[in-house]
């Protein structure tokens, strides 16, 4: 019996489909799919399921020194126990083993680990491996009738860099963590590759907050040809003979203004036309797949997880690549061919293959052996069916760049005019599309031209309105998560296959907010603290350094060891460093910890109010002055409080928005919200006690915000209906045949909500949960992907879901956090 090994599950059936010809039956060990036909087996994996860890002893934080952790020896455990009993049942009973994980650093480590646990149990089968760029029936095919070995080399790398990261992240989080006293769920995580990223958006930060603006001023004016105006602006030579737009005296722009708009016309002294070739764009490598996604308005998380999947089911090859450069059997024409007739893509592909010159693709700077760039496949989803439209949208974005690499360039036209009004120079600048080429098929770029008319010279315009602008300098721009992206790759921060996940770890800590991402006071205070105590902490040089090394290791030119021991010199020289301003460090972080918090004033004490988090893990509003003020306000059950910049004019509070998935919401000021609370119409009878006792419902708003209808005999009836969170609610005459309640319309946006009777409500509801199977979807953050996941791990029900513990959870479903667990608890 073969058995063969994937990194998921996913990959495991797409895999056994096409060398099976979809015969394979699937079956279920251990809770784990296996796929067998014709004496094979194929089991994927879920990433790694080995993690290295420091021994139990180096567990508790407050016994072990965190210096300790720098020389502490490093042992393997597995991390999926279900995964791992399974792959050592069907090792033993195998007499073959192909390892076929993904073809990167990370999936040959993944493969290494698998090699260990089949060795572990059966030291004689032989074990190959299989590496391709895309999971498709041809790559698949090819693969699999030319199997190779596992590179040890290129898995050492990657097993370097878990060791690395482990003990950078483990000594340092543990020490800022202690010296703050910031413990539990609330930890200040450190990392090698997080905390320089965070400095550079630390150090954009500054600036902005640096920057002083300088006033300056523009002016435009109309220039008039048969009746057809064009705009022009004014321009002067600066003392180094180059246009200068900016105006930096009032006086001189009044002087400019006055002149101009006293002009009857201006007389055009010179007219450049010229053309310009602009070239399609590069094949997409991981960093420019992330970019372009961005523009269309995808997260780099988002925009990697959605090309992840489209590579496992063979439509896309492989995203994680650094190769711009397309291999010279991928034949252009019978790639576009596949598109022929497809009622989307179809028209472009014909009109590339129509074309009159040969199909020759662009390239860029960097050229790989591992994978090609990122390219279709030629397999097409069924949009709507084999896809969602999210993730359509992504594999378009895909087959239109490939498109752009094969198709001809754009021609531009560009017209600058100048002309002269009583000693005052105007120009205006044209631009025309006088050929599309590859913007007909990639229409992702900006095409937009400007209109000015054919002119000559000594030729006399009106002049038209004469606008004066007085404008500020801009400080510079936030870094959007692709540009960061860019930057760390250019100063050489992490790798494709971790810096977009390094992004979603400073957003999950609390690092960073918004997008573009902005840095709280506790990033602002982790970066100070480094750059005054530990410097090499947030230093890209550092980071930069281990990579090369990591990459050495690779190419067999350094060990694992060699490597692993040199960081933890690095380490034990940051620790020299740290070690005498323990106290100093753990007070600039505390205080900083508190304004990330702070909302405004106490109104009974005056002390500042912080946003807190109960032991169970739901936040509050409560006073810095506790114990001896014990003001407290609730805050929505659901998500994680974000403190926005705008403050309460009544209150002087600054309100708070709700980060709950994609539930996200603002719920306003606190205060204002609790002052809102109490009942508001009385509807009709209570339907549990209302003929005995005379309870009767009423629309109720509570302190958190949230609305019900419920009984007006609270807490002694508990009887109540859910209500929306947003919007006006209106009580209308029309009332319920059957409750004696009257309907309800909610106004929220352009149009009104016929919510009817809310007992009626509620029932249509708990009916359409009940069709739908999954009452897991109503949960704010689960998508019906997420839903699957679950359900393979036996969680099928809210209350599976709430008694699971939120660290084995995470452990057995890929992609998913210990605090995303318990948000969805929190939510449920």
């Amino acid at each position: 019996m073969e058995l063969i090994i994937t990194e998921k599950d996913n990959a495991a059936r797409r895999i056994a489909d096409i060398l099976s010809g979809e015969s394979a039956d699937a079956t279920r060990e251990n809770g784990v799919n296996v796929y067998e036909w014709g004496g094979k087996r194929c089991v994927g994996l879920s990433g790694h399921v080995v993690g290295v860890d420091f021994p139990p002893e180096y567990s508790d934080w407050r016994d072990v020194e965190p210096v300790e952790l720098v020389d502490a020896s490093i042992e393997k455990t597995p991390t999926k126990e279900n995964i791992v009993a399974t792959l050592r049942i069907l090792a033993r009973q195998g007499d073959r083993v192909t390892i076929a994980t993904d073809y990167d650093r990370e999936g040959e480590l993944i493969g290494k680990e698998a090699y260990e646990i089949v060795r572990e149990v059966n030291e004689e089968v032989p074990i190959d491996r299989v590496r391709f760029s895309s999971i498709t029936e041809n790559e698949v095919q090819s693969a699999f009738a030319e199997p190779d070995e596992i590179d040890f080399d290129l898995a050492a790398a990657g097993e370097a860099r878990q060791i690395i990261d482990l003990v950078w992240g483990a000594a340092l989080t543990r020490f800022l963590s202690l010296s703050s006293g910031q413990l539990g769920n609330d930890f200040i995580s450190v990392g090698r590759v997080q905390s320089p990223t965070l400095k550079l958006i630390v150090d954009r930060e500054r600036e902005i907050e640096a920057f002083d603006p300088e006033t300056y001023w523009e002016l435009f004016a109309d220039l008039i040809k048969d009746d057809d105006p064009f705009e022009a602006q004014y321009f002067y030579l600066d003392e180094d003979d180059n246009e200068a737009e900016r105006v930096w005296e009032e006086s001189a722009a009044e002087g400019a203004y006055e002149t101009l708009s006293s002009a009857d016309s201006a007389t055009v002294t010179s007219v450049n036309a010229r053309t310009r070739t602009d070239t399609p764009p590069a094949p997409f490598n991981t960093t420019q797949f992330i970019r372009a996604a961005s523009a269309i308005g995808f997260s780099a998380k988002r925009a990697m997880s959605i090309a992840e999947d489209l590579y496992t089911a063979g439509y896309i090859t492989y995203p994680r690549t650094d190769n711009t450069v397309y291999p010279d059997d991928l034949e252009a024409e019978e790639l576009l061919d596949s598109f022929v007739g497809h009622p989307v893509l179809g028209e472009s592909a014909e009109d590339l293959l129509e074309g009159d010159g040969d199909l020759v693709p662009t390239e860029g700077d960097e050229e790989t052996t591992d994978h090609p760039p990122i390219h279709p496949t030629g397999e097409i989803p069924a949009r709507g069916g084999d896809v969602d439209e999210d993730e359509w949208r992504v594999y378009e974005l895909v087959v239109r760049r490939y498109y752009a690499t094969v198709a001809e360039p754009a021609i531009w036209e560009h017209l600058k005019v100048v002309a002269e009004a009583d000693g005052r120079q105007l120009k205006a600048n044209g631009k025309r599309l006088v050929e599309a080429g590859y913007h007909d098929v990639y229409p992702y770029f900006n095409t937009s031209e400007n209109y000015v008319p054919a002119v000559e010279e000594g030729e006399e315009l009106a002049i038209g309105d004469v606008e004066l602008e007085e404008k500020e300098t801009q400080p510079p721009r936030r870094y959007g998560q692709s540009r960061l992206i860019e930057t760390m790759e250019d100063l050489g921060i992490g790798t494709k296959s971790t810096r977009h996940n390094t992004l979603e770890k400073l957003y999950d800590r609390g690092y960073i907010e918004n997008d573009p991402p902005r840095p709280t006071q506790l990033a602002m205070a982790v970066v100070d603290a480094a750059e005054n105590y530990a410097d090499r902490v947030v230093s890209e040089e550092m980071t930069a350094q281990l990579e090369a090394d990591m990459d050495a290791i690779a190419t067999g030119e350094a060990t694992l060891e060699d490597v692993t021991d040199e960081s933890r010199e690095m380490l034990e020289a940051v620790f020299e460093q740290l070690r005498a301003s323990r106290d100093e460090v753990g007070d600039h972080l505390r205080k900083s910890l508190k304004a990330d918090k702070r909302l405004g004033p106490c109104p009974d004490c005056g002390e500042d109010l912080l946003v807190r988090r109960s032991r169970y893990g739901s936040y509050f509003v409560g006073c810095d002055g506790y114990p001896d003020c014990e003001f407290t306000l609730p805050l929505p059950s659901t998500g994680k409080p974000l403190i926005l910049e705008e403050t309460c004019d009544d209150h002087d509070l600054h309100e708070v928005k709700m980060l709950a998935g994609r539930q996200t919401f603002v719920h306003g000021c606190p205060l204002c919200k609790a002052e809102e609370a109490g009942e508001g119409p009385v509807l009709g009878a209570c339907p549990d006690c209302g003929e005995e006792h005379g309870g009767e419902l009423a629309i109720k708003t509570l302190q958190n915000g949230s609305r019900l209808v419920g009984c007006t005999r609270y807490p002694d009836c508990e009887y109540s209906l859910p209500l929306p969170r947003r919007g006006d609610i209106e009580v209308t005459d029309e009332r319920c045949d059957e409750h004696d309640l009257p309907e309800l319309v909610v106004h929220n946006g352009d149009e009104p909500w016929e919510l009817g009777c809310p007992i009626c409500n509620y029932r249509e509801f708990q009916a359409r949960e009940a069709e739908s199977g999954s009452a897991l979807e109503s949960i704010e953050g689960i998508g019906a992907k997420t839903v699957e996941k679950l359900t393979a791990a036996g969680i099928e029900s809210i209350d599976d879901l709430l008694e699971a513990d939120p660290e084995s959870l995470a452990s057995t479903v890929e992609g998913v956090s210990e605090d995303r667990v318990r948000t969805w608890q929190t939510a449920a």
